[in-house]
């Protein structure tokens, strides 16, 4: 039955097809060189496309007579009428470099430039430009391809292997196809700010669930900041040539005009004033007297900020969509980089047609949904593509999918047969002492019913040293079951500790079940996960569950410089959790938590180096209240939950996911000490409050902040383990930013205070300043500065502002931090962090 469905999917496609005649070709200059991505469409019309890299094109029309335009910047525009049939039809363009004429003007000493006149002339039009329709459609091609000129034969010490190569596309020279993908995307638009993405089909070669690369959508240069590709890579956006106050940053030179349909057109050089900026370099047409953009060509290098990547290029061509409304016609993204050893070259492709000017949207078109696919997405057929696609597939790319797509059916066909479970199970090999003590390992049994993994974690790498356990091992592995019907997972984690000093094992278990839940409809519907935790055994345990300091910090702070930070007890504990996150990113959380606490003593004091004026400290919290806490047992209740107003969503065909707001995050929780249940020995009520959010100024830089309030409803039997702890740090390693003070003790400062406010701010400029600073700029160095605070009241208060450097390497921050206690000055340190473009987005292990 499903073949038959095929095959008249496939005749219905190809009926289609025959009843439009094809006109194809190629787009040359004068010179005999192909022109790729030259502009191709109807006239009167947004039907069109665009060249391939080879400059080959073609357009399937009904019967009749249109005139067929071909555009590409910096060339004179080229019109030809012709008569189609249901027959082939070649039609060729050869396109000559634009002439331009220059105006006659009076020559005066110190004149200016008659660029600038017809900019500012621009920047008054431009808010009528930068949203011209109160609504509209379209439909984008949007084709991703990135290749490699060179790949390394290892990428962070990990060898790439000759398979590895082959599946990537790759030949041995390190030249190959990496990602090929395209898509069929709607765009709506409404005023004032209401955007959707409809992602109709998608298509990734060599991946049987690929969706696309549906990115980036418009750029628009009538924005004052300019965002491309994503906002990650470069906060700050690009000033835009025709900006607010572009001609504080921007030079600009006068080529001359030329006429098109009618219409004078002004060729403009752009060029950025001063280097190491946020700016574009190169050419923009404006045309004359409505001031509105005809065509650009502009690039970014390094010198413009750009990050991760080394070059970036952009071209784009405005057509009329109606009497006075000109909309993107075609865009192209050209990139280079050299990262890691990985030299890489690409674009994408966006070729824009059928817009709608007046769709007249159904009610609640509009909602949090911003990007939508359709739940057939990549079930679509070659036929469907070769008779949908706008610009034709080049050689290198038509093999790519070939070869590509059929490796991944293959795969996909003997996934689950024997000899694909025999095969996977001689590449992952024997279990050797080298797996076992640094690599790790995973194993899989491909069952398709009940998938299972086991993994491994290595032992070295575990390794830790306190002056209480001495030299401790850890052993950990985890065993997960799917049930991929249900939606659900489960999975066990053993662990077992053993301090060499002191001769305690300790070993305890982890038991955890995910399900993810479906309420689906036609217009989408809702997900949750929900995650249940069971836990218990016997366990070392950090005084501050937040865990301030790293066991491979404080092994390493007690080998060479004699410091034991780390305060630790044992406890034999059982803990159950429950949360549940629903797709609107409200997540809730609440558990039981059961612990017989063990005090614990040092029982060594061996160090690698040794100091005679250094001796180590005893293991407990807070030195002001000298002596170990009695053992006891605690009973604790705690609900918790956190949530984020206005989300927006990416909607897939089967779940939902969180994408952001503008709106900041809250948080909740509240704890209970339950005295006599089950032995416990603990009394109280304990609440706490906290807000965070991002904030982006764009050239100014990006403010990051945490604010938190709580304190104790009730303290009648409050160990220290459950105080309010504030998160200090005494290592030259900087600890988590925004959640914790960098020069603050661990535990003096503790509390069981009816109130207290805690504040976290930093601000980094992310060129801002910097750019000014002829080193600084060319490394491409950041400012960072800000402040973090606590108040309990006027005897337990305390204040640390810092400023500092980060992006160094891309991944280093480091800060001068200046600290006051209780209004006193305290101490000035230097913090040594990951900071900048990659580091702000490593997060370390605990």
């Amino acid at each position: 039955m499903t073949k038959t469905l095929l095959c008249l999917a496939t005749l219905f496609l190809s009926s289609i097809c025959a009843q439009a005649g094809r006109v194809s070709g190629t787009v040359k200059n004068q010179q005999g060189e192909v022109l790729p991505y030259a502009s191709v469409f109807v006239k009167g019309t947004t039907t069109g496309t665009t060249t391939n890299s080879q400059g080959s094109y073609f357009l399937d029309l009904s019967p009749g007579t249109y005139t067929i335009t071909c555009q590409y910047v910096g060339y004179a525009k080229v019109e030809k009428t012709v008569t189609v049939t249901n027959d082939a039809l070649t039609l060729n363009f050869e396109l000559a470099v634009q002439q331009t004429t220059m105006k006659e003007v009076v020559v005066k000493a110190n004149a200016e430039d008659p660029a600038y006149e017809i900019i500012r002339n621009a920047i008054r039009k431009k808010k009528d430009y930068v949203a011209p329709l109160d609504s509209f459609t379209c439909e984008a091609y949007i084709k991703t391809l990135i290749k490699t000129r060179k790949l390394p034969k290892k990428i962070f010490g990990q060898k790439i292997e000759e398979n590895d190569r082959k599946e990537m596309g790759v030949d041995s020279a390190g030249k190959g196809i990496i990602h090929l993908s395209e898509s069929i995307t709607k765009i709506a638009y409404k005023k004032p700010n209401k955007i959707k993405l409809e992602v109709l089909s998608g298509r990734e070669s060599g991946s049987q669930g690929g969706y696309g690369f549906n990115f980036p959508t418009f750029i628009n240069f009538y924005n004052n900041s300019v965002n491309v590709l994503t906002s990650q890579f470069n906060p700050r956006g690009f000033v835009s040539p025709i900006a607010d106050g572009a001609l504080n940053y921007y030079a600009y030179k006068y080529l001359g005009s030329f006429w098109e349909d009618g219409k004078e057109i002004n060729q403009i050089q752009v060029i950025a004033r001063r280097n190491y900026e946020p700016l574009f370099n190169g050419t923009i047409n404006i045309t004359e007297g409505d001031w509105r953009i005809h065509s650009l060509e502009l690039q970014l290098t390094k010198k413009s900020q750009l990050e991760i990547l080394d070059t970036m290029r952009i071209k784009q061509i405005h057509v009329p969509v109606s009497n006075n409304v000109w909309q993107t016609k075609d865009q192209v993204v050209y990139f280079t980089f050299n990262l890691f050893g990985i030299d890489a070259t690409g674009n994408f492709l966006n070729v824009y047609n059928k817009y709608d000017i007046d769709p007249g949207f159904k009610k609640n078109y509009f909602n949090n949904v911003v990007i939508k696919y359709d739940t057939a997405i990549n079930k679509k057929s070659k036929a469907y593509w070769d008779s949908i696609r706008p610009v034709q597939l080049e050689l290198e790319e038509a093999k790519d999918y070939k070869i590509k797509d059929s490796a991944m059916q293959y795969r996909r066909d003997s996934l689950w047969t024997k000899a694909r479970t025999d095969s996977m199970r001689r590449k992952q090999g024997k279990i050797t002492v080298m797996r076992v003590m640094w690599s790790g390992f995973n194993r899989f049994n491909y069952n398709q019913k009940r998938p299972v993994r086991l993994t491994w974690r290595p032992l070295l790498p575990q390794l830790q040293y306190n002056t209480v356990e001495g030299l401790v091992a850890n052993a950990e592995a985890t065993i997960v079951r799917s049930f991929p019907k249900t939606g659900r997972q489960i999975s066990f984690t053993p662990h077992v500790r053993y301090g060499f000093s002191n001769t305690h094992l300790n070993a305890w278990g982890t038991l955890q079940l995910w399900k993810r839940e479906f309420n689906w409809d036609q217009d989408g519907g809702t997900t949750s996960r929900t995650n249940w935790t069971l836990a218990g055994g016997k366990r070392v345990s950090q005084f501050n569950q937040d865990k301030p300091i790293s066991p491979l910090m404080n092994s390493l702070y007690t080998l060479f410089n004699r410091r034991n930070y780390m305060k630790i007890y044992e406890n034999y504990f059982g803990q159950l959790i429950y949360n549940k996150r629903f797709d609107s990113d409200l997540r809730l959380t609440a558990g039981v938590l059961y612990e017989d606490r063990l005090p614990l003593e040092n029982t060594t004091d061996f160090s690698i180096f040794k100091d005679k004026d250094k001796v180590f400290s005893p293991n407990y919290p807070n030195e002001k209240i000298p002596g170990q806490f009695i053992r006891h047992q605690a009973l604790i209740a705690s609900i918790g939950a956190q949530y984020q107003p206005g989300q927006r969503y990416v909607q897939y065909p089967h779940s939902k996911q969180a994408i952001g707001s503008k709106y900041p995050t809250f948080s909740v929780s509240y704890k209970k000490g339950l005295d006599n249940v089950l032995g416990s020995d603990v009394d109280f009520d304990k609440w706490s409050f906290a807000v965070w959010d991002d904030m982006n100024f764009r050239l100014q830089g990006q403010m990051k902040y945490r604010l938190g309030i709580g304190g104790f409803i009730n303290d009648n039997k409050v160990p220290i383990q459950d105080y309010q702890h504030f998160n200090g740090n005494q290592l030259i390693f900087a600890s988590r930013y925004l959640n914790s003070f960098q020069l603050a003790p661990y535990y003096e400062n503790s509390t069981t205070a009816s109130f207290y406010a805690v504040g976290h701010l930093e601000h980094h400029f992310n060129g801002f300043l910097t750019n000014k600073i002829p080193l600084f700029k060319k490394l491409n160095w950041h400012l960072v500065g800000g402040s973090n605070a606590f108040w309990v009241n006027k005897d337990n208060n305390y204040v640390e502002v810092f400023g500092g450097i980060e992006n160094i390497f891309k991944l280093v921050r480091v800060d001068v931090v200046a600290s006051y206690l209780n209004g006193q000055k305290g101490q000035v340190g230097v913090r040594i962090g990951l900071g900048g473009l990659l580091g702000g987005a490593i997060q370390l292990p605990e």
